[in-house]
């Protein structure tokens, strides 16, 4: 295994460098040794970065690195526990650096070391040497460190080689809209002498147990960027809360900055007439001394600090609980009879999982009174303890979407709070309840920005697309309408994966929407009412699917959906998994606005599969495929929580309820990726696979025949025969090879396997059996290979799909050659001559002349007759001994 990693308490040159590094390195993983520094961590919660596959300590085995790779450091005892990895023998060491050489520096196998202002500079030289082109993202990651670490290529270390980098980084697509979001730029000299003093001056005061700092300068004219003079002192001096105010001329300019949500700045600096949020504020004060204003600053203070709110100030207690084994109808009565929306369940003492009202309505609605609360409690929850702060509590409730949090001391419940709880008491302290940090915009918004998704969607789109786009805006904006791109292809846009399948929604009428667009730009539109969806058919064939904003509800478990038009909310709250609930907004005045109801981006960042609520598979059972499926595809991990309720659709049954044909089409989406094994080895896992049939196994044998397969396929999609192949028909092959005729029978019957594909599946797979054994023991005894008509006459009967699964079933190297000759050789040769030759010669018409043209491809198959004149000589011998040599046809070239 190959490792890149950094110093502790990484920075951003250390971020760029990874970056770089992986491009030399393609198969290497990238950690982080330590922690990072503050500016990095916010960088990773507000960007995309989480795109990149960074691992954590945790998940990479120590002991099973060869090669590793430092960058920005030398030092063992700064690298975390991969100082011990670097002076283990037999670990291969590669070190990138652009720092002095000193003691106790490691020795690296290979070392680049170059007295330059970053180590991303040395990265881009290299780059440049081996004709090597960053993404454009890349470039971005890349330059925040050159940046960073040559102070904006001001530093006395910058180098002219730095400017050379950002150079190449520029010409390769580096945003510097992006670096300059991050990065703070060099100060003037007067506002490093007005930082001095304001350092100079700063004091504390203790306001009801909250540490205020108060920092003040006096100067005779204006400078400007206080705000940012305030973030740099904050930032120096790690504070919480701070209020800065300066007399520049006749005026006094005060800024506010609060982490703390009981230091509510914007009511402070609101009582000297200026205003903002709980975490940010300014204010002008004229016609007062610094001295009168920091006078009355000190009685403003007591006003507008709250003293400490912990969980225990507003947590309920006793809690009404039920245990695990209360069945649904029961939690039903209790809720009802004590007039909650939840409660916690509780198995000797501890707190082991959560029920709502709204579930138990949903498990009810679906027969399942008689089944016990365990099986469809939330078991994935947070809980706190009496003293954290209502902060915390907040954005747990709110961030997380958790109504109900139990407060635990020493591991035993102690008491409850519920977001009503959270909510009164955020109306009772008024504007001084807000979050202590930058505000949603809107419902559903995230903290990844407009700007951010729009330079996705210019940078990994087609151009007609990101026009497609702009498009679909102008028609709703016209139409008075909301539309939005949402589902999978807003997953991978963020992901940087490519997928042009294009999912539209529309908050109205969907079908008016796509007759409107199609009636301006020359389209097809096929419509169907009754779901209110429609397709736009471009010339070019390319489609679109729109679809008015609907909600569904199930009338029994598994059956198909009941539809009716709801919001935007809703319409996302019916999809399978939070990743997929994500949407863009196309309209124009919010082009490019994220909305996240209900997780889905930090589902994306923690790379985890959940579904929205816990009778998501009681619903639709055939999600629990679709959940290994993207599990597999993403390499994400699928929910604890999300893990338990498809074990428990198992011990259910409800999978037995799907229907054959949407089983096979989940079966058929499974075996078409790239990669299907890993998805059918968790199906086992899980113990799903039973559902197709209960003989059916899926072992290791399996994974290789599977292997096999997957070579076989990509060699002959190499050979651009022309003749299409069904990739999951093979892999199909290969998962049943083990049934007898009964299972089979019966796997077909459950699946509803088209007619079409019954020979294939029947006839075909018999004869291919026979082949198979015929194969096998030429490989075995090692005999003699067979005759190329022997070959020919056995595998002609096969399809494609069925001549690829030999290949998969053959462990011989060589018996797998002999089909290969044949699709690439004697499957298409053809007798020089043909009927009408035989005709010519004499030969009276009839079934002779099948068996003749037979005789003549087998005796061309084995090399036994080359030319045509041989081929006439063969016929004359053969068939034709009283037909006299002149009237046979002359030779054709």
């Amino acid at each position: 295994m190959d490792v890149i990693t950094t110093h502790i308490n990484a920075d951003f040159d250390c971020l760029g460098s990874m970056i770089a590094a992986k491009k030399l390195y393609p198969k290497a993983e990238m950690v982080f040794a330590g922690a990072q520094e503050r500016s990095l961590r916010e960088f990773f919660l507000k960007s995309a970065s989480y795109a990149y596959a960074f691992k954590r300590i945790r998940d990479i085995d120590l002991t099973a690195i060869r090669r590793l790779i430092l960058v920005d450091v030398r030092q063992a005892e700064r690298i975390g526990p991969f100082g011990e990895v670097a002076q283990r023998e037999g670990v291969e060491l590669h070190v990138y650096d652009h720092h002095p050489g000193g003691e106790g520096n490691l020795k690296g196998n290979v070392e680049v070391v170059e007295p330059v202002g970053s180590t991303v500079t040395v990265f881009c030289r290299l780059f440049k040497q081996r004709g090597i082109h960053p993404t454009a993202d890349e470039a971005t990651l890349m330059m925040l460190g050159l940046y960073e670490d040559t102070g904006n290529l001001m530093f006395s270390s910058t180098t002219s080689e730095d400017f050379h980098a950002a150079a190449f980084l520029l010409e390769h697509g580096a945003n510097l809209d992006a670096v300059a979001d991050f990065l703070t730029y060099e100060m003037t000299p007067e506002q490093v002498s007005l930082l001095h003093e304001l350092l100079a001056s700063r004091t504390v005061l203790n306001v009801h147990g909250f540490d205020v700092s108060i920092a003040h300068a006096s100067v005779e004219h204006f400078i400007g960027d206080l705000a940012v003079l305030t973030h740099k002192l904050r930032d120096m001096e790690n504070l919480r809360a701070l209020i800065v105010a300066v007399r520049m001329g006749d005026r006094v300019f005060m800024v506010g900055r609060s982490r703390l949500p009981e230091v509510h700045v914007g009511g402070i600096l609101s009582e000297f007439g200026g205003g903002g949020h709980a975490f940010a504020a300014s204010a002008a004060v004229r016609g007062q001394t610094l001295v009168q204003v920091l006078e009355r600053l000190n009685a403003v203070l007591p006003r507008h600090v709250n003293p400490r709110v912990e969980a225990r100030h507003l947590m309920s207690y006793p809690v009404k609980t039920v245990s695990r084994d209360t069945s649904i109808e029961e939690v039903r009565s209790f809720l009802t009879r004590y007039n909650i929306n939840a409660a916690p369940v509780v198995d000797d003492g501890q707190v082991v999982g959560i029920i709502t009202r709204q579930m138990v309505e949903k498990a009810a609605h679906h027969g399942l009174g008689e089944v016990s609360a365990e099986e469809y409690m939330e078991a994935d929850f947070a809980t706190v303890t009496p003293t954290v702060p209502v902060d915390e509590l907040q954005e747990l409730i709110v961030g997380r979407n958790q109504r109900f949090v139990p407060v635990l001391k020493d591991g035993r419940l102690a008491g409850a709070i519920t977001r009503t709880d959270l909510l009164r008491y955020m109306v009772d302290r008024g504007p001084r309840g807000e979050r202590g940090h930058e505000p949603e915009t809107g419902q559903g918004t995230t903290d990844l920005k407009r700007r951010e998704v729009v330079r996705m969607i210019r940078e990994q789109l087609p151009p007609p697309v990101r026009e497609l786009f702009e498009d679909f805006g102008r028609t709703a904006d016209a139409l008075g309408l909301k539309v939005f791109a949402v589902g999978g292809f807003v997953r991978d846009l963020l992901l940087d994966e490519p997928n042009l399948d294009l999912d539209i929604v529309v908050e109205g009428d969907g079908i008016a929407f796509a007759e409107a667009f199609a009636r301006d730009h020359e389209c097809r539109v096929r419509s169907h009412e009754k779901f209110g969806t429609a397709v736009i058919v471009f010339p070019d064939d390319f489609k679109v699917d729109v679809a008015s904003t609907r909600v569904e509800y199930y009338l029994e478990p598994a059956a198909l959906p009941t539809v009716e038009t709801a919001s935007l909310k809703l319409d996302l709250y019916r999809r399978d998994f939070t990743i997929n609930t994500l949407a863009i907004v196309l309209n124009h005045g919010s082009f490019g606005e994220l909305l996240d109801f209900f997780g889905g981006l930090r589902d994306l960042r923690e790379k985890a599969i959940r579904v929205l609520h816990n009778l998501s598979f009681v619903e639709d059972p055939t999600r629990v495929f679709r959940a290994v499926r993207f599990e597999q595809r993403l390499g994400f991990d699928i929910g604890k929580q999300t893990e338990h309720l498809i074990r428990s659709a198992v011990r259910m049954g409800f999978l037995d309820r799907i229907g054959g044909p949407r089983l096979l089409n989940e079966i058929i989406h499974i075996l078409e990726e790239v990669r299907p094994f890993p998805a059918m080895a968790r199906l086992e896992e899980l113990d799903l696979v039973k559902f197709l049939h209960p003989a059916l196994k899926i072992g290791e044998e399996t994974g290789a025949v599977f292997e096999r397969a997957t070579r076989a396929l990509h060699w002959y999609e190499l050979l651009y025969t022309g003749k299409p192949c069904s990739e999951w028909v093979v892999y199909f092959l290969c998962l049943i090879r083990d049934l007898d005729a009964d299972a089979f029978q019966g796997i077909c019957e459950r699946l509803g396997i088209p007619g079409r594909l019954h020979p294939l599946f029947t006839e075909q797979r018999h004869l291919a059996q026979g082949v198979l054994q015929r194969f096998q023991a030429f490989a075995r005894r090692k005999m003699k290979r067979p005759r190329n008509s022997e070959i020919y006459q056995w595998l002609l009967p096969l399809d494609t799909e069925v001549l690829l699964y030999l290949m998969a079933r053959l462990e011989s190297e060589e018996a797998r050659s002999w089909i290969s000759v044949f699709v690439t050789r004697l499957r298409d040769q053809k007798p020089l001559l043909s009927g009408e030759d035989l005709k010519v010669l004499g030969v009276p018409p009839g079934p002779l002349y099948r068996e003749i043209l037979e005789q003549l491809l087998l005796r061309r198959l084995d090399g036994e007759v080359v030319t045509r004149e041989q081929e006439i000589d063969l016929v004359q011998r053969k068939y034709m001994k009283n037909v006299h040599s002149s009237g046979l046809p002359q030779s054709r070239n």
